[in-house]
């Protein structure tokens, strides 16, 4: 695990890799921007950085992370909603085209939500802000719930997903954009057991490898 004094020689590192050696990608990001092509919702588990997993430069992904990479649904009332504030960045300045929710096997946002079973506890900030899957768990303890905990809990990981996904088209400014073919969505689903990266096939109606 790395301790302050690793993080400090990383930056070393990063500054003697990038800013010392008259490298041209972070002087032409810093003339030209940034310009990301894709959004990543993705989960704050530090075994699952998107940039790394995917193997990207810096500039590539606009990247959200927040507990099991949870898209809250448009809302009407006032309040502070950063994963809202930052979708809404990247779709309307940035103009990204590609929106990627990407989940991961052994979530524990997830954990807690089945382990809870869908009480929204309103004391806990974690318990509440998982609510926001709870349709997930709920279809999943519905269609199979003699399954064994740990399928059950890859189960809801998965659909977890797609509920993220239904809840980018509450948005005016995404539904547009993804009716007039200038936005895609996908969701991807990291099992970092195996090292497998699977997508969500809409026509098949299931997860597949990559």
């Amino acid at each position: 695990m790395s301790s302050i004094p690793d993080l400090v020689e990383g930056f070393q590192r990063f500054r003697e890799r990038h800013f010392e050696r008259n490298d041209s990608l972070y002087q032409q990001l810093v003339k030209e921007g940034q310009t990301p092509k894709t959004l990543v919702v993705a989960c704050c588990d530090s075994r699952v950085d998107p940039a790394l997993v995917l193997d990207c430069e810096p500039g590539d992904l606009f990247v959200i992370r927040n507990v099991a990479n949870l898209v809250p649904p448009s809302e009407n009332r006032a309040g502070h909603h950063g994963t809202t504030a930052a979708i809404e960045y990247a779709i309307r300045i940035l103009k990204v085209e590609h929106i990627i929710v990407f989940g991961h096997a052994q979530c524990g946002g997830i954990n807690t939500l089945v382990r809870s079973g869908g009480v929204n506890n309103p004391d806990s900030y974690i318990e509440d802000w998982m609510y926001l899957a709870e349709s997930a768990r709920a279809s999943v303890m519905a269609e199979m719930p003699d399954a064994p905990l740990q399928e059950q809990l890859h189960a809801c990981e998965q659909k977890a997903i797609l509920v993220s996904l239904g809840n980018l088209m509450t948005f005016p400014w995404v539904k547009e954009r993804v009716e007039s073919g200038a936005l895609t969505l996908h969701g991807w689903y990291f099992d970092i057991e195996h090292g497998q990266l699977l997508r969500f096939n809409t026509t098949m109606d299931c997860f597949e490898a990559l």
